[in-house]
């Protein structure tokens, strides 16, 4: 797992870049001009408009893509230090770890105001939810490993030997989420 966290990082940095860019450019756009459409508003469910206007979308005072700008740069960065064969000191991989976990947290904040205060999703921000878990799970799991988290050395060992299961499971508990979430939607595509 140590040798593929730099590219994990690599690109999970670099989709998480790109999806926050496109999104600041369409908060810009909106902001810009009120009646503007966003390009990934596709439905009433996949509306990136209904979720760049409420004040969730400026937790701080700003756009939340700017956040995304800023992490997923460092995050891509920093993989790709790890690639040339640096070994990082114990106090940035803290600083990694404190990041991502903020990062994760959030992330699950709006995924949860998307799902049951809004009401609709957003394309580029499902791809930062979708980066945002391995990079956080492998970042966690690196720490582990390495002893820069405690953690007796079972639990540790117990979840590197499952961590694509847990993985997985967590990515799934997001898709019931969705699927439970907008259910009266989807069935209205079958009938």
């Amino acid at each position: 797992m140590t040798r593929l966290l730099p590219w994990l990082l690599i690109a999970g940095g670099g989709i998480g870049l790109v999806a926050a860019f496109v999104l600041t450019v369409e908060k810009l756009a909106l902001l810009k001009d009120s009646d503007y459409i966003p390009t990934c508003s596709i439905n009433p469910v996949l509306s990136c408009g209904s979720i760049m206007k409420p004040e969730q979308a400026e937790v701080f005072g700003f756009p939340n893509p700017l956040l995304g700008i800023a992490g997923f740069a460092a995050v891509g960065t920093i993989g790709v230090v790890l690639v040339t064969g640096a070994a990082l000191p114990r106090w940035c991989w803290l600083g990694l770890q404190a990041g991502v976990t903020f990062g994760v947290g959030f992330v699950h904040w709006l995924i949860y105001q998307s799902l049951y205060v809004i009401g609709a999703l957003c394309p580029y921000c499902m791809a930062v939810w979708a980066v945002m878990i391995p990079i956080f799970w492998y970042t966690t799991l690196h720490n582990l490993e390495q002893g820069h988290l405690p953690s007796p050395r079972r639990t540790t060992t117990a979840l590197a030997s499952y961590h694509s299961v847990a993985l997985i499971l967590w990515y799934l508990l997001i898709a019931g989420a969705v699927l439970q979430a907008f259910w009266f939607y989807w069935t209205t595509l079958v009938e």
